[in-house]
């Protein structure tokens, strides 16, 4: 199955993809990687891994709309079957929403429904709660909406810091999405 992965910032969960997919524990191939951010590591990732990538903000456009159509046109011209979330800081319209139908996957730091939006980790520490975790989604036309394929607690410890609860975290995450991303090819076949 080829997928695209979208990306935003630093692109870790992109690592972890990627390279799942070069050692073969992950059957799919990376079609391209698209970004919103010109500046993005995550290209600098990509490139390094000679994985087509591509990259335009939305302000660059007139409307949403036709953003989301260039990235139709380009996932239809790469051949791209489904699509992994790895750090997209935006939320997904409906051109790609119905061109991919439960065909669009997202990562989230928290235990989904709390916590959504885009502090899921500060959101939780702050709140005093004694666990949280991560969650994968299905992408919906709401934030943070859509159907749960799997999550994992994370235990916030008095001792941990922001910073130490965004590193258990991004374990958790960097070990669960190959995993659950492994899954889903191998159930829709390659």
């Amino acid at each position: 199955m080829r997928f695209a992965v979208f990306a935003s910032g630093n692109g870790s969960n992109f690592q972890v993809i990627a390279d799942a997919v070069k050692n073969e524990e992950i059957a799919g191939e990376i079609a391209l990687l698209f970004s919103d951010n010109r500046e993005a590591k995550v290209l600098e990732r990509a490139e390094k891994m000679n994985i087509p990538s591509y990259s335009f903000s939305p302000k660059e456009f007139e409307k949403k709309s036709i953003y989301e159509g260039e990235i139709l046109h380009l996932l239809e011209e790469n051949q791209v079957e489904f699509i992994v979330l790895a750090g997209y800081m935006r939320l997904i319209g409906p051109a790609l929403l119905e061109a991919y139908p439960e065909r669009i996957i997202n990562i989230h730091p928290s235990l989904l429904p709390a916590f959504p939006g885009l502090h899921g980790i500060k959101d939780a520490y702050e709140s005093g709660v004694a666990e949280t975790g991560v969650t994968v989604h299905y992408i919906d036309k709401g934030i943070d909406t859509g159907p749960i394929i799997v999550q994992e607690s994370v235990v916030i410890s008095s001792e941990d810091t922001l910073e130490a609860l965004e590193e258990k975290i991004h374990q958790v995450e960097h070990r669960l999405y190959p995993a659950v991303l492994k899954q889903i090819i191998e159930e829709k076949g390659q």
